[in-house]
């Protein structure tokens, strides 16, 4: 997190301050000494353009934590010879951005333009961001913004209209490999680990370079008699817990991510997400009710029994509780994704609710109305229903649509799994039909 107030220059290259944390003892002096983001510090990205050409405009950085956000942003304002200014919005208000825009004001006067970089700026009300523009349209200020939410949901449109968002990408196996590679130059000792355990440290920090570097600098301050082994690391070092806000956007990817794993009969897939959504503490029953909706939405009638499997699931949680109850979620986790699949129904019902919609309250034919009263039967309702089951083979044909409408067919099915013996009926019911209307 940024300071919450702070105005200075980036460091001079080659002197980073001493005594201080490894992470930013190792903080980079120059964009090309940045990890993992080529695609936008690189020559040809949109961050190497802007120092090429000497100008800034107004960014939003979207990526995960520690991916390099603030010490890009730095960074880019002693590149282009900008006074920087960092505040955070998390403890800043009204007041402090008051004061932050006179001051820009202020320099602006003597030649010397601002950057303000705003770190959690999703955390500012949409009011609070109104009140950037005026100051970003008249260039009292070239605004930075870093998020870790997406800025589609977050940020108002106005605001997103007059920056450019830039996405960080979650730190890989090898820039993570880098940050302790220079971590250890600068120590000038390795990590006391195997090769096999410094990996996993790799592996924990989900992408984070911050995280890693914490972690390396608590491994660096002990004295052990031998490298450590995963499983020594593993009980040194506290487990991380995974990044999964529940109402935000890494709760939205994962679902989708399930859905489409599900609906795509990927069940090893399907599973992965399932786990990655229920170990960072997802709710089990908002689990299990997209999984009841994957049941009727892709599969259907192919299988029917997708859905009892999906709410069996459900009662079985319920009544066992966590975490044996998972178990059962699983189940239907894998009996949905390896089930065939159709969207036949899911597809019947959108065109069934149109036709609904577009006819109003056309009256259905006389002869399948019920006449509780004698003047409904005076008046013709009910007269000429043939009762099924009474007709040969269980079927009449009789005609079941309103006099101003035309048959529809809303609903076809796949010829998969259990919609193929239904389609077979349908087909025969269709000739039936056929041979009354020609008979």
């Amino acid at each position: 997190m940024a300071d919450l107030f702070a105005t200075h220059a980036p460091p001079a290259p080659g002197s980073p301050p001493a005594g201080g944390p490894l992470a930013d003892r190792l903080r980079p002096q120059q964009l090309d000494e940045v990890v993992g983001q080529e695609h936008l510090t690189g020559p040809h990205g949109a961050i190497g353009r802007m120092v090429a050409a000497g100008k800034l405009s107004s960014i939003i950085f979207w990526g995960p934590p520690g991916t390099g956000k603030t010490t890009i942003s730095r960074l880019l304002a002693d590149a282009v010879g900008l006074r920087f200014v960092a505040i955070s919005a998390v403890f800043s208000g009204v007041a402090d951005l008051k004061k932050v825009f006179a001051e820009a004001r202020d320099h602006a006067r003597i030649g010397q333009r601002t950057l303000l970089f705003v770190d959690e700026i999703h955390r500012f009300n949409r009011a609070q961001q109104d009140g950037f523009l005026p100051y970003v349209e008249d260039g009292t200020v070239t605004l930075v913004g870093a998020t870790t939410e997406n800025p589609s949901f977050e940020l108002n449109a106005a605001l997103l209209s007059r920056a450019q968002v830039l996405i960080l990408h979650r730190l890989g196996h090898e820039p993570l490999t880098q940050l302790l590679d220079r971590a250890e130059a600068l120590e000038e000792r390795p990590l006391p680990l195997t090769p096999e355990a410094r990996d996993a440290l790799v592996a924990s920090a989900d992408g984070d370079g911050r995280f890693l570097l914490n972690q390396a600098e608590t491994l660096f301050s002990v004295q052990f008699e031998e490298p450590l082994d995963p499983a020594g690391l593993s009980a040194f070092l506290q487990r991380r817990v995974a990044v999964y806000d529940k109402d935000r956007e890494g709760h939205y990817n994962l679902i989708s991510a399930l859905h489409k794993a599900v609906r795509g009969s990927d069940p090893q897939a399907a599973l992965y997400y399932l786990a990655r959504m229920l170990t960072a503490g997802e709710e089990p029953l908002y689990v299990l009710r997209r999984l009841v909706r994957m049941a009727v939405e892709d599969i259907g009638m192919a299988d029917p029994n997708a859905l009892v499997q999906c709410m069996a699931a459900k009662d079985t949680y319920d009544f066992l509780g966590s975490p044996e109850g998972e178990l059962a979620i699983v189940q239907a986790c894998l009996y949905v994704a390896t089930a065939p699949k159709s969207n036949a129904a899911y597809k019947a019902q959108k065109a069934a609710w149109k036709v609904a919609k577009e006819t109003g309250s056309l009256m259905p034919p006389q002869n399948i109305l019920n006449a509780p009263t004698k003047l409904m039967k005076q008046i013709g309702y009910g007269t000429g229903y043939t009762y099924d089951h009474d007709a040969e083979g269980g079927f009449s044909g009789d005609n079941y649509w309103p006099a101003e409408m035309e048959p529809q067919t809303f609903y076809t099915p796949t010829d998969r799994g259990h919609e193929k013996r239904v389609s077979e009926r349908l087909a025969w019911w269709a000739a039936m039909r056929e041979r009354k209307r020609d008979g």
